[in-house]
């Protein structure tokens, strides 16, 4: 590991973690309002955001900022710098804003467009799950790893809802076999895949600032991340208009099951 790349995870780290008191401090209490997409927003994503990007440009002022908190109206930003960081600062907002406690700040690291180190700090837990490519999944400093067994009567599958009828058609059989999820909180579901908490995960309606730290974290546990379509990395280009990036992921022995349905 390079001293820059090293540099960086210290400093997201330090970063993530400087916001927990003040997550956990406005849990449930905070008052609400919808973005243009209706989406929910709290002023805590909205200082969770800034408090860590500033934290970050003092020590990196070369390296691109993306937020999912960035003004719509902004002009696209292209990626130019070898290193970018992609933040969702409240994952789960609907959750924080009426007090159920799956949610997260969710920290990627990309390098030349690719995730390489996630930071997802799970607030059920009050735990940090941290990781990247060639490097150990951690979840509260203890390393974990994808689960990797056959499935069963009690593998537990994650889903996030509403779905359209097509993808509806494609997970019914899932429904019917498989313990399901929906947190809420399309990186906490990713991250409790990547510690084998959960088997698998098919997700229709995110974007990619709710997977790039997810990401980074399937490598270091050693899963599989496939999507639908063409593959968001490396990412050149950043607003807050960009598509969903359907996908399914988690363990190999999921991911056939999942493309049998496909089939």
């Amino acid at each position: 590991m390079d001293r820059h790349f090293k540099h960086r995870i210290n400093a997201g780290r330090a970063a993530v973690m400087s916001q927990v008191d003040f997550m956990h401090a406005q849990f449930g209490r905070v008052a609400s309002e919808w973005k243009h997409d209706n989406s929910r927003v709290t002023f805590v994503d909205l200082a969770i955001s800034e408090k860590i990007f500033t934290a970050l440009r003092e020590s990196f002022p070369d390296d691109d900022f993306c937020s999912e908190e960035t003004n719509p109206g902004q002009e696209p930003t292209r990626l130019k710098a070898t290193y970018a960081w992609v933040l969702d600062p409240v994952d789960g907002t609907n959750n924080y804003a009426i007090g159920m406690p799956f949610c997260s700040i969710s920290l990627a690291l990309l390098r030349d467009g690719v995730p390489v180190y996630g930071f997802i700090y799970d607030m059920a837990r009050s735990k940090l799950m941290e990781g990247g490519a060639g490097l150990p999944l951690l979840d509260g400093g203890i390393k974990a790893k994808i689960k990797n067994t056959p499935l069963d009567h009690q593998s537990i599958i994650g889903l996030h809802f509403p779905l359209k009828d097509e993808f509806l058609q494609v997970v019914i059989p899932l429904l019917t076999r498989f313990r399901t999820r929906s947190l809420g909180s399309s990186a906490m579901a990713l991250a409790y895949v990547t510690n084998g908490f959960c088997d698998g995960i098919a997700d229709f309606r995110i974007k990619v600032w709710d997977i790039a730290a997810g990401y980074a974290l399937m490598e270091a546990a050693g899963g599989e991340f496939h999507f639908f379509g063409e593959s968001p990395f490396p990412l050149r280009e950043f607003h807050v208009h960009l598509p969903v990036v359907p996908y399914y992921g988690g363990s190999a022995p999921f991911c056939r099951e999942f493309e049998k349905l496909l089939k």
